[in-house]
């Protein structure tokens, strides 16, 4: 092969790799298409944590969420993915184009997460029933996502287990 067969099949091969480069950017690549499709699930998810923060039921969830307005950022779902994924950290300022629907959908679910150990807790302590806390998401109309609702029982099932084996140890210790 000689010397200049070698450089134009570089240089050729530089300038499709420059085309394949600038074709990425315009339409994204495989992995970011991918993630612009969603499941049945991740949209029956990302409903429960909007409607539940904007029906006031998980609007509290103890942390700052930081979300500014970007004209050219991310759509909502999109950049909801991506914090699910873990793309954009936790303590990151998140830029998107619908920062009231994000900020909702975040604050959603880290309240999910601090209110369900202190549901659980309170079951177990016997200050209210698991009734009362699901009759309050189906006075909402909110249906809870099979996934969380088996959350939901798995947490209080272990905390009780927890209290039951406290109480059997004090028992015997006495």
């Amino acid at each position: 092969m000689k010397k200049n067969d070698r450089s134009r099949r570089q240089k050729l091969g530089s300038q499709r790799l420059n085309r394949l480069e600038e074709r990425k950017k315009e339409v994204g690549s495989r992995k970011n298409r991918n993630l612009r499709k969603y499941s049945e699930n991740f949209n029956e998810m990302f409903t429960f944590f909007l409607k539940g923060y904007r029906t006031g039921i998980l609007n509290f969830s103890g942390s700052i969420i930081d979300v500014e307005f970007e004209l050219d950022g991310d759509e909502g779902k999109y950049c909801f993915r991506k914090i699910e994924n873990g793309e954009i950290k936790r303590n990151e300022v998140i830029k998107t184009r619908h920062p009231n629907i994000v900020y909702s959908v975040v604050t959603g679910k880290r309240s999910w997460g601090l209110w369900v150990d202190q549901w659980s807790d309170g079951i177990c302590d016997w200050t209210f029933t698991e009734e009362e806390i699901l009759g309050e998401f189906q006075k909402r109309n909110i249906k809870i996502p099979e996934p969380l609702l088996k959350d939901f029982y798995n947490r209080i099932d272990k905390k009780k287990r927890i209290r039951n084996q406290e109480y059997f140890d004090m028992l015997k210790n006495k």
